[in-house]
């Protein structure tokens, strides 16, 4: 009988380096990678079209599909993480001296409300600084991938034919997520950001998920090794990742590299753990964060959200 190929989108990257060049082989099927231009667009024709087998996903555009009846299931592979500390920039010229004055204000969010990023730099500001975001008006640049998804009412969109790094410079938004702005009344809201989300991880673990993987539930009841099947091979590409990164000076790694090179310093522990126990923290947090954002109107429980695996 011929192996199952199952169409997959997933990065290039060093934890995935394996699956891509053949080195580390499924037991039970073999995978028929689509290399596409710009991952985000893979998470929308998952959500909107299943288009893939198996695909990486933003873990909020996850939450979104599943409250929305998305036939896909994730698994506990987490493929990036992320501080967000930083993803807050603004117009130094509005008086904005602390988060607290983003409240009363317009502060944009690159493409959608239901963007991880916007969503972990908003549990910031509410959590580390206190801020009440139903004070803040959210100015969107783009729609959701879960088009079913109805945002808060201090949701709007942008104006069309404008920018938010336009509408940033200009001083019509206080503040704005995920954008990349180089003006000189631009800087982030947080100092030394990168450093603030090192000592968040030093102090309560706080490290968030980015993206998880999800497969169509038709194959994973089809087959039901599959789950554990795919599993276990992307573990496996990512062992040999850290081993590589463990025996890799800071300075020899690439940029993207060398932040999980860091939390591995801190931690002294693998900076890219699968699985649910050791990651359940940061998932209890973010499907909270959603409900208290308004994306989820019910919480999950952890285990009704990933598929079963050893």
């Amino acid at each position: 009988m011929s192996r199952p190929r199952l169409k997959t989108a997933v990065q290039s990257l060093g934890h995935t380096q394996a699956l891509k060049d053949g080195s580390v082989v499924p037991q039970g099927f073999d995978f028929e990678f689509e290399e596409v231009p710009k991952i985000i667009q893979a998470f929308r024709r998952m959500v909107r079209g299943s288009e893939f087998d198996i695909s990486e996903m933003a873990i909020t555009t996850y939450l979104a599909a599943r409250a929305h009846g998305k036939e896909f299931t994730a698994l506990p592979v987490f493929l990036v993480r992320a501080f967000h500390h930083g993803a807050i920039m603004v117009n130094t010229r509005l008086g904005i001296r602390s988060p607290k004055d983003l409240e009363g204000k317009r502060v944009g969010v690159n493409r959608g409300y239901t963007v991880t990023t916007g969503v972990w730099a908003r549990s910031i500001l509410q959590h580390e600084h206190g801020v009440d975001l139903s004070k803040v008006t959210w100015v969107l640049s783009g729609d959701e991938h879960v088009a079913e998804f109805q945002p808060p009412a201090n949701v709007v969109a942008m104006e069309p034919g404008r920018t938010l790094e336009e509408l940033l410079v200009a001083g019509e938004i206080a503040a704005a997520i995920g954008v990349d702005v180089d003006h000189p009344d631009v800087k982030p809201l947080i100092p030394d950001a990168r450093q603030a989300g090192f000592d968040a991880l030093r102090q309560h673990g706080h490290y968030p998920i980015n993206h998880t993987l999800v497969v169509r539930n038709a194959l994973l009841e089809a087959h039901p090794g599959l789950a554990q099947d795919i599993f276990d091979t992307f573990a496996q590409a990512k062992d040999r990742y850290v081993e590589r990164l463990a025996r890799t000076a800071f300075d020899e790694l690439p940029k993207a590299d060398q932040g999980y090179k860091r939390v591995m310093e801190i931690t002294g522990e693998d900076p890219l753990p699968y699985g649910i126990e050791a990651n359940r923290r940061m998932i209890e947090s973010v499907i909270r964060y959603a409900g208290e954002q308004g994306i989820l109107k019910r919480p999950f429980a952890v285990e009704e959200l990933f598929a079963p695996v050893a």
